[in-house]
């Protein structure tokens, strides 16, 4: 059998020396961009026990809504990540923050039903298609191998602060003045990191013909034949499925636990409280990222989405604890259903094809945002068959599905060879 020699990496030439930001800018600024740019990614299940009254939605309308963000950013991330392989990463970048502007302003002053919000939504989520995956695309075109690893984990783990970002900005707007001001607010944020991005990310030139240019932009065999980087992105799937149904689902999981004991609600905000634990993921997003480092990255993302599944399987069923302890459970399991998530991505990109790492980016965010936006549909349609969310019985159950996906992904990585 004929054996297809792997292409070398095709350098992308840089521009003159004057013109380049320093690294560490580029990247302080990228992941402050980041940020920015996803004030309005969790505003809709910050929120969702209030729209759920307003619009007199059901927990499958709920799900579709929040799971509707996931299904625009799978459909326009395999076409848009693709790309980077073919045009400079900063263009894409830039459009899809102001796809960002758009979606977030057109759900403040437009949105006022079950299907204006599924538009608007899916335009947001087309929004963070052209950002989160292209930006971390851009930023290795323009860093030195040797940095690449950490500020990997820096720009993926800023990911978990944007959205604690945006629990927070957006519990806070609302009480102060409305949703609408709320997503308004998000739109501002895509508009700072359209102003970041254009200054700190210099042009470069696209990069130079190779066999990867004949190549059908949505053609992702050669980057599943690449066994490391199929096992890492099936374990992304895992993750992602967990992670964003817990996301979407533990604002409306704590009101319901208020409800259970009068007279608590001043004292804890669920919104605040996501905010924190996101901080909490964000952090051990960074020290799992460490830890792959120094040991073997299969056997810690095997430990850390392996407690994250046993937390999922029984913290619903505590709903009835009191608020203290229920808040102390969901910022622990956030650090577990985040920790691995940096040490994941970077097995990806290690594992990926130079001249593919683009298609193998946008695979991975394919797979991994179909399987959130999975994930958080299936959580609602639980929800909903185990009585809607009003017993303990119920969430139990709900939370007890997402953690199935994590039992799944410890099964797949202990059948897979680490490097």
């Amino acid at each position: 059998m004929t054996m297809t020699p792997i292409q070398p990496e095709k350098k992308m030439p840089l521009p003159p020396a004057g013109g380049v930001t320093h690294p560490v800018v580029t990247v302080v600024c990228l992941c402050v961009a980041e940020v920015a740019g996803m004030m309005g990614v969790f505003a809709f299940p910050a929120l969702l026990p209030h729209f759920m009254q307003i619009w007199d939605l059901s927990g499958n309308q709920a799900g579709w809504i929040n799971g509707i963000y996931f299904i625009g950013y799978t459909g326009a991330v395999p076409v848009l990540t693709s790309l980077t392989d073919r045009m400079d990463a900063r263009r894409i970048y830039l459009a899809g923050c102001v796809i960002g502007i758009i979606s977030n302003l057109g759900f403040a002053f437009f949105a006022g039903g079950f299907w204006t919000a599924l538009i608007f939504r899916a335009l947001c989520g087309i929004s963070l298609a052209g950002t989160f995956i292209p930006g971390l695309k851009a930023l290795m075109d323009r860093l030195a191998p040797a940095a690449q690893p950490r500020s990997i984990a820096f720009y993926t783990a800023c990911f978990g602060l944007g959205m604690s970002a945006s629990f927070f900005v957006t519990g806070k707007l609302f009480y102060a003045w409305g949703w609408e001001t709320a997503f308004a607010a998000a739109a501002a944020g895509s508009g700072l990191a359209l102003v970041l991005a254009a200054a700190v990310l210099t042009p470069l030139a696209p990069p130079a013909s190779s066999a990867t240019s004949n190549r059908h932009i949505l053609d992702f065999r050669p980057v599943w034949q690449n066994r490391n980087a199929r096992a890492y992105i099936l374990a992304y799937m895992c993750h992602t499925w967990e992670m964003f149904a817990a996301r979407a689902w533990l604002v409306a999981f704590m009101a319901f636990n208020l409800s259970l004991h009068p007279g608590s609600e001043g004292r804890l905000i669920p919104t605040t409280v996501m905010a924190v634990a996101g901080i909490a993921g964000m952090l051990a997003s960074i020290g799992g990222a460490e830890l792959a480092v120094r040991f073997p990255r299969k056997t810690m993302v095997i430990l850390i989405m392996g407690v994250s599944g046993l937390i999922s399987m029984t913290i619903g069923f505590c709903a009835g604890l009191n608020p203290t302890w229920i808040v102390g459970l969901c910022i622990v399991y956030t650090i577990f259903f985040q920790g691995d998530s940096a040490a994941i991505h970077a097995g990806v990109i290690t594992s990926a094809r130079p001249d593919l790492r683009g298609a193998t980016m946008a695979l991975q965010s394919l797979g991994g945002f179909g399987a959130a936006a999975l994930g958080t549909i299936a959580a609602g349609w639980v929800l909903d068959l185990s009585g809607g969310g009003h017993s303990v019985f119920s969430w139990g159950l709900t939370f007890a599905s997402m953690g199935v996906a994590s039992v799944i992904g410890v099964i797949l990585v202990t059948r897979i060879a680490d490097r």
